[in-house]
């Protein structure tokens, strides 16, 4: 229809093997121009063979997958040329300071020295590292060293930004200094697809996302849709004494719509805590603590594979 952006990427049953080994299975999936798309599951999900199959450095050994309408196996140097990568490990050069990694970077896409230099200079001020400009990459921080990593990503103004476990290994304050640069990207009208097992991580930065276990999609939606349509409206968790928790379950059941047990606490999915932890009460149990809150994609991930999302 005129007027309408074509899908950033398509993929039609991709597949990826490595010997007899399968690391994606047959996944459908599209990435609208201007969104922030996510792939969430455990490591060994095969979200990173999948980013990597998009950033045209894996070959597809079945199916179909087209990125800017373009296919990875014949145009793979004019996609790359249009994307930026932020891989798990960054791959600075520790030997260089902080503008020069961006500097020799933004060699490999024929920029010119000045073009280069003009890049950098406002990139490194985006990424808020302008004083660190001429310090030498190998004493940053972990904080640091990922937003150099973004801005390093971004010296070729790409379309599409890939972004493989951005914030794995970052304390919490670096952790929102990266969401909120990312924010600003996805209002320039940057295209975000990234992974991640952390779950609060999807839901702040994710319009959408896929939740993978086993190289299969299992679910898809806007974070808000997944919780509603995998869980309740509250879940209430309570804690018993050390090693009492497995032999509550039975004592539970009826509360809420579902009991789910873990080693240290059994949650209760429920429409109103107040009310349920009121009946809890009813029956005789006496928990140790107990915590009311929103039901979140952590749930949602319990409730489709039956374990937590780090393996």
């Amino acid at each position: 229809m005129p007027g309408v952006e074509a899908p950033v990427i398509v993929a039609r049953e991709l597949c990826k093997r490595f010997d007899d080994f399968v690391a994606v299975d047959g996944v459908d999936f599209e990435v609208e121009a201007g969104e922030s798309f996510g792939f969430l599951g455990p490591n060994g999900a095969g979200k990173t063979s999948t980013m990597r199959m998009i950033g045209c450095v894996s070959p597809l050994t079945s199916g179909t997958l087209s990125i800017f309408g373009l296919q990875p196996e014949v145009d793979g140097p004019r996609i790359r040329g249009r994307i930026g990568v932020v891989p798990q490990a960054d791959q600075l050069d520790a030997e260089l300071t902080v503008l020069q990694n961006l500097l020799v970077y933004g060699r490999f896409f024929d920029l010119s020295r000045s073009e280069c230099k003009r890049r950098a200079t406002e990139l490194l001020d985006f990424v808020q590292l302008s004083e660190r400009s001429e310090h030498r990459v190998e004493p940053l921080s972990g904080g640091m060293k990922r937003r150099l990593t973004i801005a390093r990503s971004l010296i070729n103004e790409p379309d599409l930004l890939l972004l493989d476990e951005p914030t794995t290994g970052l304390d919490p304050q670096a952790r929102h200094v990266l969401w909120d640069r990312l924010y600003r990207l996805k209002q320039r009208g940057v295209t975000l697809v990234l992974t991640t097992h952390y779950m609060d991580e999807a839901e702040q930065l994710c319009d959408r996302l896929v939740v993978m276990d086993e190289g299969r999609i299992v679910a898809e939606g806007s974070p808000r849709a997944l919780i509603e349509a995998h869980s309740t409206r509250e879940v209430l968790e309570v804690r018993f004494e050390v090693g009492q928790n497995e032999g509550r379950e039975s004592e539970l059941i009826g509360v809420g719509d579902r009991v789910e047990t873990l080693p240290d606490r059994v949650l209760l999915y429920v429409h109103d805590g107040e009310s349920a932890l009121a009946e809890v009460h009813r029956r005789g149990l006496d928990p140790v603590g107990s915590l009311i809150r929103r039901s979140s994609l952590e749930d949602v991930f319990l409730r489709l594979t039956g374990r937590s999302l780090v393996d």
